[in-house]
């Protein structure tokens, strides 16, 4: 339900998590994704989906997928032609409506984060105007699914529910944009819930511009590594369920955790590289943990943005040293981009969902990969399946052109 105010509630209202669905290369659910991140099960595999033999690097976070998807409220002959992006976004949604025990609604917001969309459905025009420009054969639909607002339709009307719909598209900050706004609805008092994540699917297309970057890394994904080379790409979604306190307690329901913080900047340094000290990825942690009302000092658990490029990790890394200051030496630091891949546009969603598992198991999640950490880190990086206690955890997520976003979550006892 929207219930617009004139002014937002004073303090803002509570956020929390009643819901969450994850696919990743590590599998699809909660559970067998909360053990490979837990133990630094590391994913990447030689690529299946499309001909990689004309490229530098062969390998990437490629999900299983299942022959079949959970029944919706779709017609099967409408399941049947989704794209892998939306058959991606469908699963995680699945699992995230079914643990938040909604009921389907007629005013329902959607906030979604994607960087490639229906890529593949783009590939597919493109080689048959080139190769056949006087057949429209399955053109038109094409076109029309491509775009990211068509899926996200596909999503309301596989559980039946209607309502706005706003697509972030913001680089690698995506999903951890889209997350943020939801939660800036809801404490705002503009809903009393927000359905939101991120999803992409691996395409040629964005993996051959990624590898003629040569961003790709030729061995293997190392955040933080002394000797890293490059990054890993992957495809997954998560999408969450988010409810004000007030609305979750009012129902009864179960709550994964507490969203407190959320920062956004953008440097507008390089179309690519980031602000080499680190000034906005230390703008934004500052912002959320601002927001949160927080010192690094209670930070128990930091999920950093950790690419494995030369230029991103040296400087999250400065970042992070300036944001922690005296405290860096104590904060935990890990990178899960080395289990499963960089997954663009669902990354900073994924990360999120992977620090509520982290908060509510009481675990961190290691960079399995590292072998030699760079001398920049003043940090210590989790390396080893570790246990913890944990009550705050802060999600980093950078990207091209300089778009930069944090968020904080609170652990539910």
């Amino acid at each position: 339900m929207l219930f617009p105010l004139k002014q937002p509630p004073d303090p803002p209202l509570r956020v929390v998590v009643t819901g969450a669905g994850i696919v990743t290369s590590l599998g699809v659910g909660w559970q067998s994704n909360a053990a490979g991140f837990r133990d630094g099960h590391t994913v990447i595999r030689p690529v299946t989906l499309f001909d990689v033999s004309r490229q530098r690097v062969k390998v990437a976070g490629e999900a299983a997928l299942p022959s079949a998807l959970p029944d919706t409220r779709l017609p099967a002959k409408r399941t049947r032609r989704l794209d892998r992006a939306t058959k991606l976004l469908v699963l995680a949604a699945h699992e995230a409506w079914r643990q938040s025990d909604w009921e389907p609604s007629d005013n329902l917001p959607v906030v979604l984060a994607t960087t490639s969309g229906g890529m593949s459905l783009g590939q597919d025009y493109y080689r048959q105007a080139i190769r056949a420009p006087n057949s429209h054969r399955c053109q038109p639909a094409r076109a029309l699914h491509y775009q990211a607002q068509r899926q996200a339709l596909d999503l309301t009307d596989a559980f039946g529910f209607s309502g706005p719909i706003t697509i972030i598209a913001n680089a690698c900050a995506s999903g951890a944009n889209a997350v943020g706004h939801a939660w800036e609805l809801l404490r705002r008092g503009h809903a009393e819930r927000v359905l939101t994540g991120g999803y992409d699917a691996l395409s040629q297309l964005v993996f051959a511009g990624f590898d003629s970057l040569q961003a790709l890394s030729p061995t293997r994904c190392r955040p933080f590594d002394a000797q890293r080379d490059g990054l890993a790409l992957g495809e997954g979604a998560a999408i969450l369920a988010l409810e004000t306190l007030q609305h979750a307690q009012r129902r009864g329901a179960k709550i994964l955790g507490e969203m407190v913080g959320y920062g956004a900047a953008t440097d507008a340094h390089h179309l690519t590289q980031p602000q080499p000290q680190g000034d906005v990825a230390l703008a934004t942690m500052t912002a959320a943990c601002q927001s949160a009302g927080l010192s690094p000092k209670q930070i128990g658990y930091l999920n950093a943005h950790g690419t494995g490029t030369l230029l991103n990790d040296s400087a999250e890394a400065l970042g992070i040293n300036r944001w922690a200051g005296e405290y860096a030496a104590k904060i935990p630091v890990s990178s899960t981009k080395s289990s499963i891949g960089h997954l663009l546009g669902a990354a900073g969603a994924v990360e999120v969902v992977i620090c509520l598992m982290a908060l509510g198991e009481q675990w961190l999640p290691p960079t399995s990969t590292l072998e030699s950490p760079d001398p920049l880190c003043q940090f210590p990086l989790v390396r080893k399946p570790t246990s913890a206690r944990l009550e705050y955890a802060l999600t980093n997520s950078f990207g091209f052109g300089g778009a930069n976003a944090t968020v904080v979550l609170r652990r539910w006892a």
